[in-house]
């Protein structure tokens, strides 16, 4: 399997993939804390291949209370975030695999941090398990990766990092707390896979454009995520709009890399038991 399918695979996972250099973290509760549901369509246009459905992603937020002291009032509030990525259609002929990808995050909202992660990743015949703890006292990530179909024992690191670090799934979610002024960029930290990457995100215009929630002005956002030391080693770009308005809605990304160009667009939002939100 060539490095640039498994950063497409990798990179799809990451779409839909507290203070910041330059950027201000939005005071206000965060736009995703009430059960909200995102679903979304990944299309593949190269040549005469327009438009061709190949994967479809589900993210979904929830707040919950931890008991420590038995006062409900006072116990700390977390964050648990969900993310499932599946290929479908031609994919399989287009990149040469299929996969499937569910990954858990832990957070806590304020600084938005991530606290754990789990990740169960299958490409193809290949299955590997993840989870990474994040201890923040010593800023150390330790990361665990198994194989469920094979006796031998799991792989461990321990790597430092530095504040506030997120993970494939959270740093969506952490660029939705950014105030994003167009001209400006700043960088994340992030950790995957054992290792900790630090890439820059340029706010690059803001623009109207035509959505599943009518038409919107949003902001594009492009994180710098290619190249030798990033976080997928081959050719390519990311481009990400997010809304204006309060929930700050990641609408659209496109993502170009060799073999063509994949553009995903949210179908559908839901709150809680709503079927359907616009």
């Amino acid at each position: 399997m060539s490095v640039a399918r498994t950063g497409v695979a990798s990179l799809l996972v990451t779409l839909a993939m507290n203070a910041a250099l330059g950027q201000q973290v939005l005071r206000t509760a965060a736009p995703f804390s009430s059960g909200e549901e995102l679903v979304y369509q990944a299309e593949f246009n190269k040549g005469l291949l327009h438009g061709v459905d190949v994967a479809e992603f589900r993210f979904k937020a929830e707040t919950e209370r931890v008991s420590t002291r038995g006062l409900s009032g006072d116990d700390p509030v977390i964050l648990r975030l969900v993310g499932d990525v599946a290929s479908k259609g031609l994919f399989i002929r287009i990149a040469g695999f299929h996969f499937h990808e569910h990954v858990e995050s832990t957070v806590d909202p304020s600084p938005f941090t991530v606290l754990r992660t789990s990740k169960l990743e299958e490409q193809g015949k290949r299955v590997r398990a993840s989870e990474a703890v994040f201890d923040h006292e010593a800023r150390k990530v330790t990361w665990t990766e198994r194989d469920p179909n094979q006796p031998q024992p799991p792989r461990t690191s321990a790597i430092d990092f530095s504040e506030p670090i997120q993970d494939i799934l959270t740093v969506i979610y952490f660029l939705r707390t950014q105030k994003l002024e167009v001209g400006k960029s700043f960088d994340v930290p992030v950790s995957d896979s054992g290792r900790v990457f630090r890439f820059s995100v340029a706010v690059v215009e803001r623009k109207q454009i035509n959505t599943v929630l009518g038409r919107v002005s949003a902001v594009r956002v492009d994180p710098a995520l290619f190249g030798e030391n990033g976080l997928v080693r081959s050719r390519g770009s990311l481009s990400i709009w997010i809304t204006e308005d309060s929930r700050r809605l990641p609408v659209k990304a496109q993502l170009k890399v060799d073999i063509g160009t994949f553009d995903i667009k949210l179908k559908r939002v839901s709150y809680n038991d709503e079927k359907r939100l616009r």
